[in-house]
């Protein structure tokens, strides 16, 4: 055998197993619309130099241009552009059945929002659970979209993996397993608003990979989980751990105890969950504290309400001030607003759900809120520089800083006011309140930033 029948071998291998890895198919073939089908509303679609373009119509509901085959695992790439005021979106993994709110289309939806919030490439998931990732847990992505021309747009979904990027920009990461597969569709948004009718969206060169498929190396973006109790690979490299590892006691104690209450508390089904009591709070298993104390971080916990409870996500907690009953920190608080008396005391809200209990009200975003019974997903973030955020579902709905003059005054205007550099100290424990009504959480996480 020749050396240069050797090489010609190994070029043309080389070709194939290209050829292999980038089987790239055009989901638009640029004439008609083959292998499309519209859903919903009544926008008009139509084609020109290679392009779809959707264009909005007076009080029709949100329309979508789908795709007649279903993709489950895929690296989908297109090119948008939109009039400066003209919501749109992508839908992908999504579906459209007749008992599902009379064939409503749901699912995920890579967003085109060219609105001052510049969540362009968030994923949002259209008429089900809202804002799964919104850009605010990447503001870096926010720059990325370029208004009036024309963006490049990635999705990848693999496996539990959805990850989003706009222009080469990582924009998005979400890890969920609710919809594994599914249509793409091309959304037109709804209007109310004559002035808005006749906007447009164009989009061109859609094309999808569905196999050999590859997954772009590992960024350090968040990562929003929605698989309880999981850690994804992504999050371990950004340092995430557990703070309850869903099935022991390892790593928490009672407030002000050396050891985990031996009533009060129930773990059953990677549920970790008060149990509901009569009486006086001192009749409770009581509060439970990590055992680590912790400066600088980020804690997701997910949690759920039953009617008229109350219980709350407390930081910064000493235990040095030895009270009775609930020990002291900072709370997110944790409220049937509805039904419990608690919503309508402090001052401004400052006791509702979310809110940082006794000093800043949460806002009041009524998309951010679930139905008690629901799983909500709360987060709490205090940077090194001491600035701190509360957020409820995939919405930051409060922000201050530590040591701020006005937090100061807060304190000093609250039942907090005794205890000395209240809400200050340089490290402390996380902790769950046993308020003695039945709450419950799961997929409590903790990364320590520096």
């Amino acid at each position: 055998m020749t050396k240069t029948f050797l090489i010609a071998l190994l070029v043309t291998l080389s070709l194939q197993t290209t050829a292999q890895t980038s089987q790239w198919k055009n989901l638009f073939n640029g004439k008609d619309l083959s292998g499309w089908k519209q859903l919903n509303g009544k926008a008009k679609y139509s084609i020109s130099k290679g392009e779809i373009i959707g264009t909005t119509v007076l009080n029709e509901p949100n329309s979508f241009l789908a795709t007649k085959e279903q993709y489950g695992d895929f690296i989908l790439e297109f090119e948008f552009k939109v009039d400066s005021t003209m919501n749109s979106g992508v839908q992908f993994r999504s579906e459209s059945m007749q008992e599902y709110q009379n064939g409503k289309v749901h699912g995920y939806q890579y967003e085109i929002d060219p609105s001052k919030r510049k969540w362009s490439a968030g994923i949002y998931d259209e008429s089900r659970r809202d804002w799964l990732y919104p850009l605010d847990l990447n503001p870096a992505a926010k720059a990325a979209f370029h208004q009036l021309k024309w963006n490049k747009a990635r999705i990848e979904c693999i496996g539990t993996n959805i990850r989003t990027w706009l222009n080469d920009m990582p924009a998005a990461h979400v890890v969920d397993a609710m919809t594994m597969k599914g249509f793409i569709a091309l959304q037109v948004h709804s209007i109310n608003n004559k002035a808005d009718e006749g906007r447009i969206i164009h989009w061109r060169n859609l094309r999808i990979q569905t196999t050999h498929l590859k997954p772009a190396a590992y960024n350090n973006i968040f990562v929003v989980n929605l698989i309880p109790n999981t850690i994804s690979d992504a999050e371990k490299r950004n340092g995430v751990s557990l703070l309850w590892d869903g099935k022991t006691t390892n790593g928490w104690r009672g407030a002000y105890k050396e050891k985990f209450p031996q009533k009060g508390w129930e773990i059953k089904d990677s549920i970790l969950s008060v149990r509901p009591s009569a009486g006086a709070e001192a009749a409770n298993g009581g509060d439970i504290v990590t055992t680590k104390q912790y400066t600088a971080f980020i804690c997701q916990f997910d949690f759920k309400l039953t009617e008229g409870a109350n219980s709350g996500v407390k930081y910064f907690v000493t235990e040095n001030e030895n009270t009775e009953g609930s020990a002291i920190g900072l709370e997110y608080q944790i409220l049937d607003d509805a039904k419990h008396p608690d919503a309508k005391l402090g001052v401004v809200g400052n006791r509702t759900l979310a809110s940082l209990y006794d000093l800043i009200p949460s806002l009041r975003e009524p998309r951010a809120r679930r139905p008690i019974g629901e799983w909500n997903r709360g987060m709490i973030v205090v940077y090194p520089d001491n600035r701190v955020e509360h957020w409820l579902n995939g919405w930051k709905v409060l922000e201050y800083q530590r040591g701020a003059p006005y937090f100061l005054a807060l304190v000093a205007r609250s039942k907090f006011e005794k205890w000395p550099n209240f809400g200050m100290a340089l490290q402390g424990h996380i902790l769950l309140q046993d308020h003695g009504n039945a709450v419950s959480f799961r997929s409590i996480k903790i990364q320590e930033l520096n």
